[in-house]
């Protein structure tokens, strides 16, 4: 009778294994753990009914997990981690993030919920990640040419290693063997990233062009094919976040609060949230600035109050609204420099 009823199955999803309590609603409480393999979940398929409740923490494998058993269920909460653990530990300090919590929670709907993507997301958000990685390593390995270069009493600036042909100038440097050897490896391994970086920034383009507002945000100045499919992926359904001011806290691009008494301090932006999407508005604010002068006159204006820093922070917090409403109310810009809006088709 109680299972007909419907329970509350929290899992607690790891590599090999996946632990789940089983919580009626009148309180009664099971616990059970499952190999993660198809025969494992298979077994947990068989026990669970269109009446229950599952909440699942989002981890690297919570998508494969949800597609497995989606249908066999009623509804899948899946658990914003870092606000569950604010939620647990409010209550019980000693409160881990585990089955018997999850269920717990779930039956008292406390259950912070984090957005799932669908497989097409997250195969591009994959391949924004390792773009991101190789453009890191990609700026590691120019700054290993500068060092060695700087030891030598060479001065440099990076805009000699933007090209291939400013890279092959390099070797052509009277040095020291040694060190030209060290750089030959340097430079063949940034040839072979640049090729790599721009076969992955085609194949985003090719993404991005499928995706809904890619058209309304690359019409902005400082937006490129690129960074535009980074930022729809980043941001994903638009219609998620009701004002700007919601878009600009999951990217992080707020400051931290300090409350104390009656006194409210403001300091650095958090540092959590996603980092690709914060970099990428970050970049693409620095280049707005150059051709738009309501953004450049808004940074330079800031910037003799505040410093350099606080000020571009500031200006990319403006420029993400201006992406809100692009998106938001489906514009499309003739010259976004001047805010005209390109006739409809």
């Amino acid at each position: 009778m109680q299972d007909r009823m419907g329970r509350y199955i929290g899992v607690d999803l790891h590599k090999r294994s996946f632990a789940v309590c089983y919580r009626s609603k009148a309180g009664e409480i099971e616990e059970k753990e499952y190999s993660m393999t198809e025969a494992g979940i298979e077994e947990f398929k068989k026990r669970i009914k269109k009446t229950d409740e599952v909440g699942v923490e989002a981890t690297r494998n919570t998508g494969y997990f949800i597609g497995e058993i989606e249908n066999s269920v009623g509804s899948i909460k899946v658990i914003n981690p870092t606000q569950f653990k604010i939620i647990a530990n409010s209550v019980k300090k000693t409160d881990k993030i585990s089955a018997k919590t999850i269920a717990k929670y779930l039956s008292k709907g406390l259950i912070p919920e984090v957005r799932m993507r669908s497989k097409e997301q997250m195969e591009t958000l994959g391949l924004i990640g390792t773009r991101d990685k190789l453009v890191k390593l990609r700026t590691s390995l120019k700054n290993k040419i500068h060092n060695i270069l700087n030891a030598n009493g060479i001065i440099t600036k990076k805009e000699m290693f933007s090209s291939d042909k400013g890279l092959d100038k390099i070797l052509e440097i009277d040095l020291d063997e040694g060190y030209l050897f060290e750089l030959r490896l340097i430079v063949e391994q940034l040839h072979h990233l640049n090729e790599t970086i721009k076969t992955i920034d085609k194949e985003l383009a090719k993404r991005g062009k499928k995706m809904k507002g890619f058209k309304n945000i690359t019409s902005m100045t400082g937006i490129s094919n690129t960074s535009g499919t980074i930022l729809l992926s980043v941001i994903g359904e638009k219609n998620d976040f009701e004002r700007d001011k919601k878009l600009s806290a999951f990217l992080w691009l707020v400051p931290m609060v300090y409350a104390s008494g009656d006194t409210v301090r403001y300091g650095m932006i958090t540092k959590m949230g996603n980092k690709i999407g914060r970099t990428t508005v970050v970049q693409s604010t620095l280049v707005a600035i150059k051709y738009n002068e309501y953004l450049r006159n808004f940074y330079l204006r800031l910037k003799a109050k505040k410093g350099s820093g606080k000020a571009i922070i500031a200006t990319a917090r403006k420029y993400l609204t201006i992406i809100y409403k692009t998106l938001r109310y489906n514009l499309v810009f003739e010259d976004i420099n001047h805010f005209k809006l390109a006739e409809s088709s």
